[in-house]
């Protein structure tokens, strides 16, 4: 019986999580193997199953959030890891909606996760041959490892391993994404995305304080006077008592008091 709000297209109550990475202890500490990494920590929960062979693959049985849940890591080589998931999808008659693809990203900061429904390759090519074997509509957790900055130092970058340094931050988002999987196949992705960043050390944008009102409203200043009274100077005006404009200004207004 399929579980509610459970994604299944053809009635199989499971879900497959695959992490992609490259079989060989020489590949085992690469950044390229974190999604390896990842199902490692997974598969390290109680419930699951010993490693076993089968579908060209590495996989563990167990449960997480109460959902039966299938880790995978392909051992085909990270260019032909559809080949592995495509056959167990087929086998346990499953959908693209069922799968977790868990994999590295160039294009996010070392630490940061993301996850999402299809989209595009981004040139990765495990992503590439799990898109041409399962379909494009799996989800997607991608996990960051940052870029070298330069194009040409991508291969060493990707088939490197992780420095020492990178445990500060690898650990924690290891640690974090296994005992909180159970959100991963419950799709509460945003309380997921939420619990790796803390683990990381990111925190929620901090909403930007209020300006504090002033205690005291500040006083009015007093109004200006115009230009024009300023050029009076507010007084009266000193007017001739004698010569032509006194007596001209008499006639226009008369004497005061006459």
């Amino acid at each position: 019986m399929v579980k509610a709000g459970q994604i299944t297209t053809n009635g199989a109550d499971m879900q497959i999580i695959a992490g992609l990475g490259n079989p060989g202890t020489q590949y085992a500490g690469n950044r390229h193997n974190i999604g390896f990494m990842a199902l490692d920590a997974i598969q390290r929960l109680p419930g699951f199953a010993p490693w076993s062979k089968k579908f060209k693959a590495l996989i563990s049985e167990g449960e997480l959030g109460g959902e039966k849940v299938l880790l995978m890591k392909p051992q085909t080589f990270m260019n032909l890891s559809g080949e592995a998931v495509g056959e167990a999808m087929r086998f346990y008659k499953l959908g693209p909606g069922d799968i977790v693809a868990i994999y590295d990203e160039l294009d996010l900061a070392p630490g940061r996760a993301r996850i999402k429904t299809g989209g595009g390759h981004g040139g990765h090519n495990g992503v590439k041959s799990l898109d041409a074997h399962c379909g494009n509509e799996y989800r997607r957790l991608r996990l960051g490892i940052g870029h070298p900055g330069n194009k040409e130092q991508v291969h060493n970058h990707v088939l490197g391993d992780f420095a020492k340094s990178d445990k500060v931050w690898l650990e924690p988002l290891l640690d974090t994404l296994a005992d909180d999987a159970g959100m991963l196949v419950k799709r509460e992705d945003s309380q997921l995305m939420n619990k790796l960043a803390l683990a990381v050390g990111a925190k929620p944008e901090a909403e930007k304080a209020e300006k504090p009102k002033s205690e005291k409203l500040a006083s009015p200043k007093p109004a200006g006077k115009s230009h024009i009274h300023q050029a009076r100077g507010g007084g009266k005006p000193n007017l001739p008592t004698s010569g032509p404009m006194a007596e001209m200004l008499k006639k226009m207004f008369g004497s005061k008091g006459e």
